[in-house]
């Protein structure tokens, strides 16, 4: 089969496309015939050690397609069941061999590219509504990226549950597209301190919960930006990983509470797993979760959609397609 393979870790250029041999399924394991890739951050962070994954590797960590072939102990899924994962590294190809516990069954009415679209994403944003901070009505989320594949989903949930959604983007054209997902209020961090904003937002009291996928940059003013006791979420680091500090700087900011949760913890039962996957068909099927699909490359064409996400030129969701 072809696929993209990681051999020595560094930029977009790591990703070399080429024949590998197509797996075969190991006990409890199926492999899975991709029809569409997502493309996600944490690629990047695999691409370039950030993340070590032993070497070579088929990098991706979230797809969709048609079962080809099954292990004998194998009950979850059959082949030809049309199915997606997530969190598990092999999905720049095109077969994958996945943990047949971790494949969800995709449901008529939903397409291989929107399964692959919110696996990995659409669960990220569940988590981080529903068990992370489980936010109410009436309370009020920093959202940060919230033009990004996440930021739109996360907005999204966070309106359907009736809280209030503050985002912020780099340019005038996210921030209309935050708008379009539900956004209350936008801010253009490159015009305006978010930290200062979101302050005047909230009459100076601060929100419930910052939901933060950038790090480095942005780590200190979201703590900042939090209300006595508030959670801040850090899921990502897209601006390299925060520096240590002293714990006791939550205690100065107001009791603070911070958290670096990761899917593979919120997702690690098949009842866990079904339960976030189950919903957000349910809502994509029902056309109450709107999924953006900004772009699609080719398989052969991974380095120039790295590009493109780390130089922060995406929107939405990119697929790769096999």
């Amino acid at each position: 089969m072809k696929a993209i393979v990681v051999e020595t870790c560094g930029g977009p250029e790591a990703l070399v496309y080429r024949e590998t041999e197509t797996p075969v399924p190991k006990a409890g394991e199926a492999v899975v015939k991709l029809e569409a890739v997502g493309l996600n951050y944490i690629d990047v962070y695999h691409r370039t050690g950030l993340y070590p994954l032993p070497r070579p590797f088929i990098p991706g960590m979230e797809a969709a397609g048609v079962v080809s072939a099954v292990a004998p102990d194998v009950t979850e899924v059959a082949v030809g069941d049309r199915v997606a994962y997530a969190m598990t590294p092999g999905a720049y190809a095109e077969f994958a061999a996945v943990p047949a516990w971790k494949l969800v069954k995709v449901p008529d009415g939903v397409s291989a590219s929107q399964a692959a679209a919110v696996m990995l994403q659409g669960m990220t944003a569940h988590y981080l509504v529903t068990s992370t901070y489980a936010l109410k009505a009436g309370e009020t989320a920093l959202i940060h990226a919230a033009a990004g594949g996440v930021g739109l989903l996360l907005t999204q949930l966070v309106k359907r549950i009736g809280a209030r959604a503050i985002g912020t983007v780099s340019t005038a054209a996210k921030a209309e597209l935050a708008r379009q997902a539900g956004a209350d209020e936008v801010i253009l961090y490159t015009e305006q301190d978010f930290e200062a904003e979101t302050r005047r937002l909230t009459d100076g009291r601060g929100v419930q919960v910052a939901y933060d996928s950038v790090g480095r940059d942005t780590f200190l003013k979201s703590l900042n930006c939090l209300a006595p006791r508030g959670m801040l979420a850090l899921f990502g680091q897209s601006s390299g990983p925060v520096a240590a500090f002293d714990p006791a700087l939550l205690a100065q900011k107001g009791s603070l509470f911070m958290t670096r949760p990761s899917l593979a913890h919120y997702a690690a039962t098949r009842a866990e797993l079904a339960w976030r996957a189950g919903e957000l068909f349910a809502w994509i099927k029902a056309g109450e979760l709107n999924l953006r699909i900004e772009q699609s490359f080719p398989l052969a064409e991974a380095a120039e959609a790295h590009r493109q996400l780390e130089g922060r030129k995406t929107t939405g969701k990119v697929l790769l397609l096999p």
